[in-house]
């Protein structure tokens, strides 16, 4: 297996990686690479050149723009990188009768609702990230190539700039804080992403069906107040001293913080099917949380 990965130093494209390299001879592209290659999903041409020399058996792509309210005005590099250059991986993988693996996200849902969103339900994008990531799962579609599109959601991990970074820093530095309590979701783990993503194509090399879109979530629901509580409580339990103790992380509303791009309420998705496709229980999303705050203090503790 000849596997292409773009965005490799990403969150998930860092974690990919580690989780491919068994399974094949991996070349792993940021924006530039070596002798020419290029990764940019922004100079499409010669992302065609670089996919054409290379000649992948699996395409992955964890390239993406991400910065949503940036999105906002600059909507035309938005969607040249979420829509257009989809669409091209996919025209390229179904000549060359490669796999691709693309990942989504929630944002492609409205966040109405009070359940859990599956793949099949009506997607309907009330921000213009959103809008670009659907159009680009729309666009692999169309162009019949096989592929995996994995829709995931409130994305960590213990390096880079998140949610669980950014808030273990102010719960350490700042005596109180305020966190939006009314907008659910699920926690997951770049490490996940990228070991489950490991799981599909392994078993995409024994079942030439295995294809479409699927949740990849960990289980259960919080909201980002719960989230950065329960950081809050490993810290403690680390023995990590903290200054916003539980009772002075207070929850608000999202109207309490207006920003260019709407967030949607309801991010859940419900990861059942792919549960069940490739026979895993997926773990609850304080595992990963726990996990990823513990690794987090050996990349920040002073060195003897």
């Amino acid at each position: 297996m000849k596997i292409l990965l773009l965005g490799k130093n990403g969150q998930v494209g860092w974690e990919l990686q580690r989780a491919l390299a068994p399974l094949g001879t991996v070349v792993a592209l940021s924006r530039t690479g070596p002798s020419g290659l290029c990764g940019d999903l922004a100079r499409l041409d010669d992302l065609r050149a670089t996919i054409r020399k290379i000649k992948p058996t699996v395409i992955v792509n964890a390239a993406a723009y991400t910065a949503v309210d940036r999105a906002e005005e600059d909507r035309d590099l938005a969607h040249t990188i979420n829509t257009e250059a989809p669409a091209l991986l996919a025209e390229e993988a179904r000549a060359q009768d490669a796999l691709l693996v693309h990942y989504s996200t929630d944002y492609v849902f409205d966040g109405s609702g009070n359940r859990p969103w599956r793949e099949q339900d009506p997607a309907a994008p009330i921000n213009h990230y959103g809008a670009t990531k659907l159009a680009g799962e729309h666009a692999i579609q169309a162009t019949d190539c096989r592929h995996l599109i994995f829709r995931t959601s409130w994305v960590y991990a213990a390096r880079g700039r998140n949610f669980l970074s950014t808030m273990a820093q102010l719960i350490e530095e700042r005596d109180s804080l305020k966190v939006i309590d009314d907008q659910l979701g699920a926690p997951t783990g770049a490490e996940l992403i990228a070991d489950v993503t490991a799981v599909a194509l392994r078993q995409a090399q024994q079942d030439s069906e295995l294809a479409g879109i699927f949740n990849l979530v960990a289980t259960g629901e919080t909201s980002w107040y719960g989230y950065a509580r329960f950081i809050a409580d490993c810290l403690h339990r680390q023995n990590v001293p903290i200054q916003a103790t539980l009772d002075r992380i207070q929850p608000v509303p999202t109207t309490a913080w207006p920003t260019p791009a709407k967030r949607p309420l309801n991010s859940r998705l419900d990861p059942t099917k792919l549960g069940n496709v490739l026979r895993l229980q997926l773990p609850a999303w304080q595992t990963g949380v726990e996990r990823s705050l513990a690794e987090r203090r050996n990349f920040t503790k002073p060195q003897d």
